[in-house]
């Protein structure tokens, strides 16, 4: 019966409560309680039963409570409860005391407001500890979750204390569903995703992932968690465990455990074996990048390069086979060949095994100053990175190597970083800022920088920690603002941003202040009557005082805003007093201009002294290509793929012309190609759209899928899978 009814039932106009007093008091050890019955009476069947009911003692105006665990204080909030269904400020004694009377009387709604309450009142790991347990004995789901949100935020840390470790171990599958409902196996994916990150080799992790097993139940499921559990095993050289996992990984349908079972059977000394075993799984299922590379570590010689050059070819993004060619060919002392093989990935992806690689090949060309470059770079990404397979800090090297270096004085810092960051030398730059680091040198600013460089190399993390680190560092309020307002910016809270740059401006008009508000605006998109304002805001900044390199940025910009306002011989003019000053950058801008005023072959060249100037250039090859003809865009695009493969325009353009020529199986290839190893949403909608084509509608169906489970909102995807469904058989 809901509780609502007992209000009506119990009133004081109906039934047997008429026929006795209004008033019900309880006594509790020496003192009572007054209350009103009927309202006492609607909290709960049980109480109604007692109050209303047919028994002698419901007569009666005394009730004796005083063995129930609720104090006077508790009491007369439990009956100001019944009157107003709210509970006001209380201390946890007394809110514990009410939350374990609530759960023997029935009461649910009192239950709920005193689960509630209690819920902020976690504040530490020691708290949620403490109240976690609270809330498996008495089923208090918010308090539960409060407590699981602490122990998330202090992610990793938390699981290195005993307390909280044991506290997940011995959740009941009950406990289990207070705690976080019917997301048992995402949470103990996490946290043994997170365990394994701490140390995969601990008792605790191990016991995390026994746990993910049990809670395994779809097949999907099984899949990842005894795989998980296979590597964990295998990681602390317990071998035939491992084999188990992996087994049972494998036939729950994970093709990747495949590779355990192989570098199991490899380290018991049965090499065929892993290699037969790889070997079945490439000619039984589409080929794979990692299949190639595993089987590479069962053979030899030029049966060994063979592998590792197809695991390239599908797979340009693995770093093992760059980094064993490099090897290779530094044993051969070729060492410029090895730096080159090296350098082919390090162009797009920033691996830090790959730099420690490079660091040696620059070692044993006695290159100290490129040698160090990477070092500072690695220091910046990790800074307790520890080289020579874990054995010396990356810093003790580092220390080493600057006996063999020139010192700069700040001037000469300043002048270094301008010429990298003109040439577009992001690691240079970073390694600059680091030199810049360790001086007393303004620091706030400095890591301000880094944040930007690390953003452009695709390390958001290390970005965020660097721009944590500007913000502590910040010599000034209004600086310190800015650099919250970014901060603010990056995690999506548009609103507080801008408020950061207007807090950030009335204290002191600055570059970096107008330059944010401007920046958040423009990307904003909101409102197109805004782009007068960002072009007021960036005029505002320029007019500050600031160096040459941020400067370029705001002209690039504000090039960029004129543009979209169609206000060409302005953008122009930004574009090239950008150049003036050397940022190098702005030669796209002014491509884009000539492009606009129907001068392809201006474009043209000025992409050209781009790529010309810039160290990292895949992105210009990739923008000059839309200023030539096919075949020149196509040898352009061709380019980009071999210096960045991770880019893909190229891809998709290259199925486009397949397309056109009606290739339709070559068009889908080229973007399988790519999927295989970049899961982008626009690969995704586009293989789908030719698969719709071809009339290949389960297909069509399943890339719908897999790009939605990237941005369930995108609409395009939203109405091909609503246009392809219409088609299914």
């Amino acid at each position: 019966m809901p509780v609502g009814d007992f209000e009506i039932i119990g009133s004081c106009g109906m039934g047997p409560c008429s026929q006795v007093s209004c008033t019900v008091t309880f006594q509790i050890r020496d003192g009572k309680v007054a209350c009103d019955r009927c309202k006492i009476a609607g909290l709960s069947i049980p109480f109604y039963s007692m109050l209303n009911g047919p028994f002698t003692e419901s007569q009666r105006d005394l009730v004796d409570l005083s063995e129930n665990g609720i104090s006077l204080e508790g009491m007369r909030a439990v009956s100001e409860f019944s009157c107003t269904y709210s509970l006001e400020d209380l201390p946890l004694e007394i809110l514990l005391e009410i939350l374990v009377f609530a759960n023997t009387f029935c009461c649910d709604k009192l239950k709920d407001a005193c689960d509630r309450k209690l819920a902020s009142f976690v504040s530490s790991r020691q708290d949620a500890v403490e109240l976690m347990a609270l809330a498996f004995e008495e089923n208090a789901p918010a308090l539960a979750t409060s407590c699981l949100q602490v122990f998330l935020q202090e992610l990793p840390d938390c699981l290195t204390d005993e307390l909280v470790v044991s506290l997940f171990l011995s959740a009941t599958e009950q406990q289990q569903c207070i705690m976080v409902g019917q997301a048992s196996f995402v949470l103990y994916c996490l946290l043994s995703e997170v365990a394994m990150n701490i140390d995969p080799r601990t008792e605790a992790t191990v016991c995390l992932s026994e746990k993910l097993t049990q809670l395994a139940v779809t097949p999907t499921q099984k899949q990842i968690a005894f795989h998980q559990l296979g590597c964990i095993r295998l990681l602390r050289k317990e071998y035939n465990e491992a084999e188990l996992q992996f087994s049972i990984a494998f036939s729950a349908g994970h093709v990747y455990s495949i590779a355990g079972l192989a570098r199991v059977a490899g380290i018991k000394g049965k090499k065929i074996l892993a290699y037969e075993k790889l070997s079945s799984v490439i000619t039984s299922s589409i080929p794979l990048g990692w299949m190639y590379m595993e089987r590479s570590l069962y053979s030899e010689g030029d049966k060994k390069l063979a592998d590792l050059e197809k695991a390239t070819e599908l797979d340009p993004t693995l770093t093992y086979p760059y980094m064993y060619r490099a090897a290779s060919l530094m044993r051969k002392k070729d060492a410029r060949l090895a730096l080159e093989e090296i350098n082919r990935l390090l162009g797009f992806k920033l691996a830090l095994e790959c730099l420690e690689l490079r660091i040696c090949l620059f070692l044993a060309l006695e290159d100290y100053k490129s040698a160090i470059c990477d070092i500072h770079a690695i220091l910046t990404l990790s800074p307790e990175y520890r080289m020579l397979e874990g054995r010396v800090a990356a810093s003790k090297i580092g220390t080493l190597l600057g006996a063999h270096v020139e010192k700069w004085n700040t001037a000469e810092c300043w002048l270094q970083l301008y010429e990298r960051w003109s040439s577009v030398d992001d690691i240079g730059s970073l390694s600059v800022i680091y030199r810049m680091l360790e001086s007393d040198a303004t620091k706030g600013v400095l890591y301000f920088r880094q944040s930007l460089l690390l953003l452009r190399l695709n390390c958001p993390e290390a970005a965020m920690r660097s721009l944590q680190l500007a913000r502590q560092h910040a010599a000034t309020e209004h600086e310190r603002l800015v650099y919250e307002g970014w901060l603010l910016y990056d995690t999506g809270h548009c609103e507080e941003a801008l408020q950061k740059a207007e807090d950030s401006i009335s204290i002191q008009r600055s570059f970096e202040a107008f330059f944010l508000k401007a920046y958040v605006l423009a990307d904003s998109g909101v409102d197109p009557s805004y782009s007068a304002t960002v072009i007021s805001l960036l005029e505002d900044a320029l007019k500050c005082p600031s160096d040459r390199l941020r400067k370029g940025q705001a002209l690039n910009n504000l090039g960029g805003v004129f543009v979209d306002c169609e206000k060409l011989d302005s953008a122009a003019d930004c574009y090239t007093s950008a150049l003036k000053i050397r940022h190098t950058r702005a030669h796209q801008g002014l491509a884009r201009v000539h492009y606009l005023r129907n001068n392809r072959d201006a474009a043209y060249e000025e992409m050209t002294r781009l790529i010309e100037k810039a160290k990292n250039n895949a992105s210009a090859y990739e923008k000059r290509s839309e200023y030539c003809e096919r075949e020149q865009t196509m040898t352009d695009l061709q380019t980009v793929t071999q210096l960045d493969p991770l880019r893909v325009y190229p891809y998709r353009y290259r199925a486009a012309v397949l397309m056109d020529s009606h290739k339709e199986k070559e068009a889908i290839a080229e973007l399988t190609r790519a999927i295989a190893f970049k899961a982008d949403l626009h690969l995704l909608h586009l293989r789908a759209a030719f698969h719709e084509h071809i009339g290949d509608v389960p297909s069509a169906l399943r890339d719908c899928r897999a790009a939605l489970s990237l941005d369930p909102n995108h609409q395009e995807m939203l109405e091909l899978q609503k246009r392809v469904n219409t088609q299914e058989p």
